[in-house]
């Protein structure tokens, strides 16, 4: 097979080398395990690995909570820098609030969290509280059963 020179401009690719190129994911393998396991779909299907995409198709693509859906403009074959990997897909507007919407939501969701772990008096503390609250159980069971 011979290599296609650098100055045409390509028409297609595999979806994989797209995503890989497009900084997505940090190897092509990553890419290739993450549409196996069904994190890449065009239209609402599953894609394979061997898929070949186009410019004007559009990709949703999950990668841990955030799930993405992209507008392909343009295809390359070599991983460039961040900048120039960011003009081949438009993210859309509603991916975009979408994916702001769940963010806010993990970050409030995390505030009922305790800051710092209990310490040896915090924990001698709860102990003493639920054996306290234990026997008042055991004490109101008792009286119910004369």
């Amino acid at each position: 097979m011979s290599k296609q020179p650098e100055s045409l401009p390509l028409e297609a690719m595999r979806v994989d080398k797209w995503l890989w190129a497009a900084r997505f994911f940090k190897t092509r393998s990553a890419a290739k395990e993450a549409i196996e396991g069904g994190k890449v779909h065009h239209q609402g299907e599953r894609v394979k690995v061997s898929k070949e995409i186009r410019v004007g198709m559009q990709l949703t693509i999950q990668q841990g909570f955030d799930k993405k859906t992209v507008l392909i403009k343009g295809l390359s074959a070599q991983r460039g820098p961040a900048p120039v990997a960011q003009q081949l897909y438009d993210e859309t507007s509603d991916s975009i609030t979408r994916r702001e919407l769940h963010s806010t939501q993990r970050k409030l969701h995390n505030l009922a969290r305790p800051e710092h772990r209990p310490s040896k008096k915090d924990r001698r503390d709860l102990q003493k509280f639920k054996h306290d609250n234990d026997q008042q159980t055991q004490r109101t069971w008792s009286y119910h059963d004369d």
